[in-house]
C-alpha cells in the first residue's frame, strides 16, 4: 500500500472511532468532520470522485452538526 492508501485508512479509522465517541464531547464532532475531509481528498486524489463528492457532503453535515452543538453550549455561558 502507497502512502495515501495509508492516510485514506487512517482518515477512516479516526472517523470510525470519532463517531463511536460523539456523545462523550462535541469536539469529537469536529474531529469527524476532519476526518471525513481528508478522507475525501483521499478519495479524490485516488480517482474515485463519487466516493469523495458523498464524503465531503458527509464533512458538511459533520461541520454543521458541530456548529449547531456548540452554539447552545455559548450561549449558556453567557
Amino acid at each position: 500500500m502507497d502512502a495515501l492508501g495509508w492516510i485514506g485508512l487512517a482518515a477512516v479509522a479516526v472517523m470510525v472511532l470519532s463517531y463511536a465517541l460523539e456523545d462523550h464531547s462535541v469536539w469529537f464532532v469536529l474531529v469527524f468532520a476532519i476526518a471525513c475531509g481528508l478522507g475525501a481528498i483521499s478519495c479524490f486524489l485516488h480517482g474515485v470522485w463519487p466516493l469523495g463528492l458523498i464524503t465531503a457532503v458527509w464533512a458538511g453535515i459533520a461541520l454543521r452538526r458541530f456548529l449547531l452543538k456548540l452554539r447552545p453550549a455559548a450561549s449558556d455561558a453567557a
